[in-house]
């Protein structure tokens, strides 16, 4: 596979990876040279280190390494074959994203001119440099991965990817009959001539770039037929174990398109756009109906990536980089199939052989009884804190029936919830409105600006508007990324409150496959924090100071670096363990790497994007980084402090370290005071730790390498395994219980 450009393209694509490579080394050495103070035989960290941009790792290079992560698991051979194919499919998504939001922004600051480097030194036009390198690397192993290996697995697996090219007659009858049947109807080609302009071209939607001549004039004409999204991107036939790619079928019927036309070349193309919001917030009247507007403006955003067949003649790829405004650094060839986002399809086919086995989620003890019928979960929270962690906790038969019993209970006065993500068919959105149908007062704080979840999410407010639920749209200038639910019941003895926080959205469907964490809580002085936090989201007041949580913009990020500091203090015998999704706030990792040059402990466990760069002598000795990445997506936030010298605390939330969490959205942390709860906490932690199945280290060059199997442990197995014997035990306790 090549990447579009000019004839030097090659080389200097060639010289920018060595540059990348060379840059690397320099870095490493220079911080390791620089890195020789010590104090009382303790390594410090010197001014002149402080003050390199090498002590950072480049953002977006980051998100492109944990790109890299998804393609290890795609090609690992011992996953079932169809996780193999989720992996890419994972991978495309996250790369469509990657160009939509972060290369968009890169792009946006070289137009605008802005001068300033990235924390790790770079220039705008340099990172978008190294990024087309890595993602042309990334390219190439996708191709290879999925033609080289997946296809045959699957073609040995009786899952066959077929060429149109290679179907016999009667195959091609039955295919096009579907085409004639459910596709033809709603083709469209746009043909371009003096008369009709070229036409836009929507974002990430699939085309045809098609030739078309006139036999009696000779004219040629370029035209545009869009695949329509409504159908799968690998069409099946009749005997449901072989499927032919959709553009290859409309390829085979483009004469009934251009009836009397010769059909020339054509090729398959997509174009990625700019999909990042930009609201002015601050002279918006309705904030709801300036996202609206901007929705319906980022259908028009300026064209980030052209990706094309390898084949593609050149006078195609320069008419399309024309009209679309792009250079050929924008422009990716390649050689399989493009928009492997598709392969969702093929995924949800119907062969339990070929996915990791079925996980049924269990009800978390205290929650259900032994005949696992539920419980009064009002009960269950005044008796003591419970801690679910999905998605081996049920979230049906935790989250989800806290709200619901809310709903149904006539003791129940009101129940506010925030929602940033939620899902399409929501139980928590029905039983908010069947609670406000019942006259009960319901507020949904309902995030507008919530990326590629906004219409959706308008949606949902407007439905629960009529039903007379309370609706807010968000705050001006902050996203409300807390995930926090409160409950207010009328009791004997007064009005007591019932709450939970967690570390993920209100969202059945994906509960079933993140990894989150959450606490059904009824202390008093949490329950009055959230309800604090809910009055100013939707009330007109400052923050108070808050009894227990921790929230941001107001106190998370002083509070973080006071207790990297209290650990700090302690030398040696402070440790810090932290498990998120995001490390980018320099501020946050310069403190870390102080506490490391004091001798503190610090194992940190970054799924994703992670700035710091650890193992440097002097610099970041004792802090180690990993990522576990596998059948579940790692999304909870777990923070440690102490244990050795100074007071152990736990803290779960919904807040990364990256900047955005720490001063431009609503988050809340949430402290872990009961014992056993903690316990569990640091079982999580230590078996994250101890993974050596899907981890990855990090190491001080900013490589990602894969922890080598030796005992075989795998976080998410075990946790399987540790979720059905609390499962047992609760219900062998109740069963003793009823003798």
């Amino acid at each position: 596979m090549m990447c579009m450009g000019d004839l030097d393209m090659e080389a200097n694509l060639q010289s920018e990876s060595t540059l990348d490579r060379q840059s690397s080394a320099t870095t490493r050495s220079s911080i390791q040279a620089s890195a020789t103070g010590m104090t009382n035989g303790v390594a410090t960290v010197p001014d002149d280190i402080r003050s390199m941009p090498e002590r950072f790792l480049n953002r977006e290079l980051s998100w492109l390494d944990f790109e890299k992560r998804l393609l290890d698991l795609a090609d690992d051979n011992k996953l079932p074959l169809l996780e193999r194919v989720k992996f890419l499919a994972i991978f495309s998504e996250a790369l469509d994203e990657f160009f939509q939001v972060r290369v968009a922004g890169l792009k946006d600051q070289v137009d605008a001119g802005l001068r300033s480097r990235s924390p790790d030194g770079l220039w705008p036009i340099d990172q978008l440099k190294l990024i087309r390198t890595r993602v042309y690397d990334l390219l190439q192993r996708q191709s290879h991965i999925f033609l080289d290996k997946v296809v045959p697995a699957l073609t040995e697996a009786d899952l066959k990817l077929c060429s149109w090219s290679n179907l016999d007659k009667r195959d091609k009858d039955d295919l096009v009959q579907v085409f004639q049947a459910e596709i033809f109807p709603v083709l469209t080609p746009l043909a371009v001539d003096p008369s009709h302009p070229f036409p836009y071209i929507s974002n990430l939607s699939m085309n045809l770039g098609v030739v078309v001549r006139d036999p009696l004039t000779g004219d040629e004409r370029f035209a545009r037929v869009k695949l329509p999204p409504s159908l799968p991107r690998f069409i099946l036939l009749k005997d449901g174990v072989r499927f032919v790619p959709l553009e290859q079928l409309i390829a085979s019927q483009l004469h009934l398109l251009f009836p009397q036309m010769e059909v020339g070349e054509h090729y398959v193309f997509r174009v990625t756009r700019n999909a990042d919001l930009m609201v002015e917030e601050d002279e918006a009247d309705d904030l709801r109906a300036a996202v609206e507007l901007e929705l319906r403006r980022r259908r028009f955003g300026r064209a980030v990536r052209l990706e094309i067949e390898e084949k593609a003649s050149s006078a195609m790829k320069e008419l399309l980089m024309r009209e679309l405004q792009l250079t050929g650094d924008d422009v990716y060839e390649v050689n399989c199939p493009i928009g492997l986002d598709g392969l969702w399809s093929i995924y949800g086919l119907d062969r339990p052989d070929l996915h990791e086995d079925a996980w049924a989620p269990m009800t978390p003890p205290g929650l259900a009884t032994a005949e696992d019928a539920p419980v009064d979960i009002f009960a269950a929270m005044r008796d003591k804190d419970v801690l679910v962690h999905h998605p081996y906790d049920s979230f049906a038969t935790s989250v989800e029936a806290f709200i619901s019993q809310a709903a149904s209970d006539p003791a129940v006065l009101a129940i506010k919830q925030t929602l940033y993500r939620t899902s399409g068919d929501s139980p928590i959105v029905g039983s908010l409105i069947r609670a406000a149908e019942a006259g009960k007062q319901v507020v949904a704080l309902v995030e507008v600006k919530a990326r590629f979840d906004e219409e959706a999410n308008i949606a949902w407010g407007r439905i629960m508007e009529e039903a007379g639920v309370h609706v807010v749209y968000g705050l001006v200038g902050l996203k409300t990324h807390a995930k926090a639910a409160l409950v207010v019941r009328k009791e004997e003895d007064g009005i007591h409150r019932y709450c939970h926080i967690g570390t993920g959205n209100y969202n059945s469907r994906t509960a079933r496959v993140y990894e989150d964490l959450g606490l059904l809580t009824a202390n008093a002085d949490i329950a009055a924090d959230v309800g604090d936090l809910f009055n100013f989201l939707t009330g007109y007041s400052r923050h108070a100071p808050y009894r227990r949580l921790v929230i941001a913009p107001v106190a998370l990020r002083s509070r973080i670096l006071e207790l990297i500091k209290r650990e700090a203090s302690v030398g040696p015998d402070g440790r810090i363990t932290i498990k998120v999704n995001g490390l980018t706030d320099p501020a946050v990792i310069d403190a870390l790497y102080t506490a490391s040059s004091e001798g503190t402990q610090i194992n940190l466990i970054v799924r994703g994007i992670c700035c710091l760069r650890p193992g440097v002598p002097g610099l970041s000795d004792n802090i180690t980084v990993r990522s576990i990445v596998g059948q579940f997506l790692e999304h909870s936030r777990i923070y440690h402090f102490g244990g050795v010298s100074t007071p152990s605390e736990f803290f779960i939330g919904s807040a990364d370290l990256m900047e955005r969490n720490l001063d431009r959205r609503i988050e809340a942390l949430v402290p872990i005071d009961d014992p056993t709860l903690s316990e569990r906490l640091m079982e999580i932690l230590d078996l994250n730790l101890s993974d050596d199945t899907n981890a990855w280290q990090l190491g001080p060059d900013g490589s990602w390498m894969r922890v080598p199997t030796v005992q075989g442990l795998s976080t998410q197995r075990q946790l399987k395994e540790l979720a059905l014997k609390r499962a047992r035990r609760r219900r062998e306790a109740d069963a003793l219980s009823t003798l």
